[in-house]
């Protein structure tokens, strides 16, 4: 596995998210979403699941149509958003976006965030998610 990508924009954990599971880095995946005038300073963002959903589509990748509440880490699809640090500005809902996956069987998460000492966790008590989105195999 590649080194994750860490968001290089306060707000640009969706855009890095993608990168994450397409390949790609940061500024790649940041030129083709203002090319779909997605843009991370967007505060839009901070509350959709559309604009991952069209950078995903955009690449030929498919995800699930609507949000699935979070159960149990097993239960968890081989690939998938994940929304954690959920919380509620004002009647806005806000989350960070990271990725799950099962790499040989072992599951991780890759999160954007730039402070992490390891952007690749396995500390899953840690994380809280709210729901997933499940993300189809990238190509």
């Amino acid at each position: 596995m590649n080194s994750p990508v860490v968001q290089q924009e306060a707000s640009g954990c969706g855009i890095a998210a993608v990168a994450n599971i397409l390949g790609k880095t940061y500024p790649e995946m940041k030129t083709i979403a203002n090319d779909l005038g997605i843009y991370a300073d967007d505060p839009a963002l901070y509350s959709d699941t559309q604009y991952v959903r069209t950078l995903l589509r955009q690449a030929g990748v498919s995800t699930s149509d609507s949000e699935q509440p979070f159960t149990l880490w097993d239960d968890l699809p081989d690939t998938a958003l994940l929304a954690i640090k959920y919380n509620e500005e004002g009647e806005q809902p806000c989350w960070h976006w990271v990725v799950f996956k099962r790499v040989d069987g072992d599951a991780v998460v890759l999160d954007s965030a730039a402070y992490l000492d390891s952007n690749v966790r396995t500390d899953f008590f840690e994380m809280e998610p709210k729901w997933f989105i499940e993300v189809a195999s990238a190509a």
